[in-house]
């Protein structure tokens, strides 16, 4: 398995995405499937690749926060050192 930086990682989820003209309105709907839940749309191609890194930067960087582990996708592994924020405490 290959340990990937942020960059080539997105590059890597890119790789699968899917888009599809939507059924009921004239947008591009673009679907990352290797991170579940992780799709948006636009009005042509470009704008729905643009807004599917965007979405894709965000599942990730949330995915981080939170400690969650991100899937392995075509092989990667994305090389990370974050953990989650730890709560400070609130003194009165």
């Amino acid at each position: 398995m290959k340990k990937v930086n942020f960059r080539e990682y997105i590059t890597e989820v890119l790789k699968k995405a899917v888009y599809e003209k939507g059924e009921s309105s004239d947008v591009i709907i673009a679907d990352a499937p290797d991170l579940p839940g992780c799709f948006t749309q636009g009005k042509n191609f470009e704008e729905a690749r643009e807004n599917l890194i965007d979405a894709i930067e965000l599942w990730i960087t949330v995915g981080l926060r939170k400690g969650e582990e991100m899937p392995i996708v075509n092989g990667c592994r994305l090389a990370a050192d974050l953990e989650a924020p730890t709560k400070k405490k609130a003194y009165a």
